[in-house]
């Protein structure tokens, strides 16, 4: 924008020279189609001289249709120039009038004064433009007019907007800037460099996303627009507002944050080659990063970083975090370094002599981590330890322990077994590994040994009904398979004078709120009698054995099972049970003669009990022993009096179900 007031001014000093003091005496008018000097055009040009008022001016009036200056990003931009032409006793032309430029970005000298000054003797132009409190002063040899030396003063930002658009597309909202540079213009660009202090910029970048918003600071710069892709090195400090760099939305302090920074942009895109930051009470980091057009993180390597927490969470990390964690409580520092490109990881090594770190709800918790991980795609590592006080992790909560890790080829190793106390009970893992760049399938693997944990202690930490008992048995490798982590090998539940066998157990989410289970279990020689006590549902024994098959539970609640639930060898049952089995199921209790009868007798015997249920999509499908479309039999008599317990629901819908069953546990007949 500001050569075009050049040039042109110096265009105007050869027309005068040209025509001469005689000629000024009259009213002179010059047309041209187009003119063109370098890096310049100018279309449908018309020039008006005539005598100016004062003895020895000429009077100046030109009007441009078309101005195009390809280096700035302006187009077909209307110019129109007035004022006085003069020459002083020293032979300097002298000219005093306005400018305007209409529909230039950002509204660039709309309505401005200038002031012109050409030395011949000094070889040298010097130009000053006021719009208001805006005030831009120029100077450039004559022999070399690509070349200019800038002074801007209260500049409005976004009258870069048509300079920077051949080097970055993005959008300058607002701001005010000084700066005091220099700017080359060539026929494939140009370069600048200079100094800079900018207040309350505003800006949003190529996507249309804001990427910076009440920034302050100052700062030297070089740019080179005359390749591609555009190179920039900056260095100097930033404060107040907000910057946003990919997937990271920085709060910046009151106090500067120092850069210093190598960088490269080329259709949207943003490639620094070298990054060193300074934020003194938060993060120092030294590396290099790249983002596509879209905001997206392409690469981060960072070389050494050292972050003090809480103040580098709350500056840099809660907006990145939050869509996946929100508001987490981070105390401590942590240092390091770490390699990421193309959406996988090349290395990484943390050091911590104390952090802590816990969800909003506190479900997941990290306290007294201290010691170091150091992994790297390739080649080996030295071995490190990693110890803490206390993980919380949803239901799962471990006392302090250490852990032994080593990287070789690619793999992040556990190096000595690690007994990690749980529910009373003991998980020893016996390996453990970690691919941080290996497909997500063989990314994790681990076996584990799993012995003594507490039933109770388990089932009250899940808020389900607690009974007595232990779980045990061993995993021998975890898999990623499609969408979940398949866990292989076998866990037994000892309780109820027998056994519960889990096998296909698989996992989804396992550390969200809501994670989804989901296995086969196998019940062998159940006793019934503690087992309906438990669940205060009527006395009953016998032995029970059966399946529950594609068993799937989401925040510890079914969704979907096949069972398949059989005492085959007879027992005993009170009648509060057998009412409660017909109800649940949509029968009716007992009554009548057969009711008061039947009350005469503590317990029942009974041949076979049975029931199959099948939950799908909320509703449950159940059968018996044998039945018809119309009902079918749960409790097969024997003896005197006989019982006979048919249901006659076949389908019902999950939730009337489980409420069905809670009134039958409270101790009262399930209404129907």
């Amino acid at each position: 924008m500001i050569r075009l007031t050049y040039r042109l001014l110096l265009c105007l000093c050869v027309l005068c020279s040209l025509i001469g003091a005689a000629s000024a005496r009259a009213d002179t008018v010059v047309a041209a189609k187009r003119i063109a000097l370098a890096g310049m055009t100018l279309q449908d040009v018309q020039a008006q001289l005539k005598p100016g008022a004062d003895p020895n001016t000429v009077q100046i009036s030109l009007r441009a249709v078309k101005a195009d200056i390809p280096a700035f990003g302006l187009r077909h931009v209307p110019l129109t120039l007035a004022g006085n032409l003069r020459r002083d006793i020293q032979m300097r032309w002298m000219f005093d009038g306005t400018i305007q430029l209409n529909g230039a970005p950002g509204g660039v000298l709309s309505d401005a004064s200038i002031n012109m000054v050409v030395d011949a003797s000094a070889n040298t132009l010097t130009i000053n433009a006021d719009q208001g409190p805006v005030h831009i002063g120029t100077a450039f040899p004559l022999d070399q007019t690509s070349h200019v030396q800038v002074n801007l003063r209260n500049f409005p930002a976004s009258w870069l907007q048509g300079l920077l658009a051949t080097a970055w597309p993005g959008h300058i909202a607002s701001g005010k800037l000084d700066a005091d540079l220099a700017l080359d213009v060539r026929d494939e660009g140009y370069q600048s460099s200079g100094d800079v202090t900018v207040a309350d910029l505003k800006y949003a970048t190529p996507a249309g996303n804001p990427g910076g918003e009440g920034l302050s600071g100052h700062m030297r710069f070089a740019m080179d627009a005359t390749g591609h892709p555009a190179q920039w090195t900056l260095d100097g400090g930033i404060h107040g507002g907000v910057l946003q760099l990919g997937p990271v939305l920085a709060k910046l302090p009151a106090h500067d944050v120092v850069f210093d920074l190598t960088a490269a942009m080329e259709k949207g895109g943003l490639a620094i080659s070298e990054l060193r930051l300074d934020d003194a009470d938060a993060l120092q980091l030294e590396g290099a990063l790249a983002i596509d057009s879209k905001g997206n993180l392409q690469k981060l390597r960072l070389d050494h970083f050292q972050a003090r927490f809480p103040s580098a969470y709350n500056r840099y990390g809660q907006p990145w975090l939050d869509s996946t964690v929100p508001n987490l409580h981070v105390a401590g520092r942590l240092e390091g370094h770490l390699d990421y490109a193309t959406d996988t990881w090349r290395s990484f090594a943390f050091h911590t002599d104390g952090f802590d770190l816990a969800d909003s709800s506190g479900q997941l918790q990290a306290n007294g981590l201290h010691g170091d991980l150091d992994w790297s795609e390739q080649g080996d590592q030295p071995a490190t330890s990693l110890a803490w006080n206390q993980l919380v992790m949803r239901q799962f909560a471990v006392g302090a322990m250490q852990s032994h890790w080593r990287s070789r080829s690619g793999a992040l190793s556990l190096q000595s077994p690690l007994d990690m106390p749980l529910w009373k009970g003991e998980i020893h893992f016996t390996a453990m590994e970690w691919r941080p760049a290996a497909p997500k399938a063989e990314r994790v693997n681990l076996a584990a040994n799993v012995a003594g944990i507490d039933m109770a202690t388990l089932n009250q930490s899940q808020g389900w009904q607690p009974f007595a008992g232990t779980l045990g048995g061993s995993i021998t490798s975890v898999q990623w398979l499609d969408d979940h982590y398949a866990l292989q090998g076998e866990l037994t539940i000892n309780a109820f004078d027998g056994t519960a066998t889990i096998r296909r157990l698989s996992v989804q989410q396992p550390f969200s709120s809501m994670p989804v289970v989901s296995g086969d279990i196998s019940l062998h020689h159940i006793d019934l009698a503690p087992l309906a006590d438990t669940f205060n549902f009527g006395s009953m024994t016998g032995r029970l054995d059966g399946s529950i098959n594609d068993l799937q539970l989401i925040g510890g609640s079914p969704i979907a099972f096949k069972a398949s639930l059989l005492a085959a060898d007879g027992g005993r049952i009170s009648l509060h049970a057998a009412n409660n089995l017909s109800v649940v199921t949509g029968g009716a209790p007992a009554s009548g003669l057969q009711g008061a009868v039947m009350k005469l007798f503590k317990t029942l015997s009974y041949k076979r009990m049975g029931i199959n249920s099948n939950l799908q999509n909320g509703i449950c499908t159940l059968s018996g022993l044998e039945g018809d479309a119309s009902s079918y039999t749960i409790v097969e008599g024997s003896g005197l009096p006989y019982l006979h317990v048919v249901g006659e629901q076949s389908r019902i819908e999950w939730p009337v179900f489980l409420r069905r069953l809670k009134a039958a546990s409270q101790g009262t007949v399930a209404e129907r």
